[in-house]
């Protein structure tokens, strides 16, 4: 007991503000134009782009998103800042993959929110030894940037973490990097979606909602902290590594 007979300290909470929509960013979509997209890319990375049969009953386009798009808009895009990057990676081979399913959703709405948003096919990859650095799938990853998405660690999701460099020169590829993690969203996914023939869509439910929450919520904290990507790159073990590095070049 805190001495206000409340178990949950819910008396040192903060007053919730609500945010007003601004209707003006509503509906809007910040996705890449075909035109001013890398057709390689495009083609290899961006699986989640809708044939056109599937266009018109898109539900990521219906969603109203108008103060993460704001966000981007404001702090982003009207900065002529480079849009943020995100890999996407999932767990399972299967051909019906519920993981990729999820993936594709979650790219597809980070995609609305004008992300550069890049998904990899696990499918070939070697497992990882101390051999195959050359093998030509994972020697070509789509570039780590901003953030990842994550679906769970299966054996062939956490073989591609096993494969993301510890480092690049002094820099590790993940260092301040935010990341999302999909299962939290959506359990039992396999009753979560329409048939092949449907477009393996994502059927209504609370559970569709919170994915978006989570996408959301990955764009605005992205946001937030990118300005501040050095800062959490400025670590005590590798500034001791770094002074002992110089130590030794002194002694030569």
């Amino acid at each position: 007991m805190n001495g206000h007979g409340d178990l949950n300290n819910s008396h040192a909470g903060r007053t919730a503000v609500e945010l007003t929509p601004n209707p003006a960013y509503a509906y809007r979509s910040l996705a890449i134009d075909p035109s001013d997209d890398v057709s390689e890319i495009r083609e290899k990375y961006r699986p989640f782009i809708l044939e056109d049969k599937y266009i018109k009953d898109d539900w990521v386009a219906e969603l109203e998103l108008s103060t993460a798009i704001q966000m981007v808009q404001s702090k982003i895009l009207d900065e002529g800042l480079d849009r943020l990057r995100i890999l996407v990676l999932y767990g399972s081979l299967r051909s019906r993959s519920y993981s990729r399913l999820l993936a594709l959703e979650a790219a597809r709405i980070l995609h609305r929110l004008g992300c550069d948003v890049r998904v990899y096919n696990p499918a070939g990859l070697p497992q990882k030894d101390d051999i195959q650095h050359n093998h030509p799938k994972p020697s070509n990853p789509p570039d780590i940037d901003d953030k990842h998405l994550t679906r769970e660690q299966t054996g062939i999701f956490k073989q591609q973490i096993d494969w993301i460099p510890l480092s690049t020169g002094s820099v590790r590829p993940t260092q301040g990097r935010t990341l999302a993690i999909a299962q939290s969203s959506v359990p039992k996914a396999y009753t979560q979606f329409t048939s092949e023939d449907e477009g393996g869509r994502m059927l209504p439910s609370g559970n569709r909602d919170r994915l978006v929450d989570c996408m959301e919520e990955l764009v605005k904290y992205t946001i937030v902290m990118r300005p501040h990507y050095n800062l959490f790159g400025d670590r005590y073990s590798e500034r001791e590594e770094r002074r002992a590095k110089e130590d030794r070049e002194k002694v030569k």
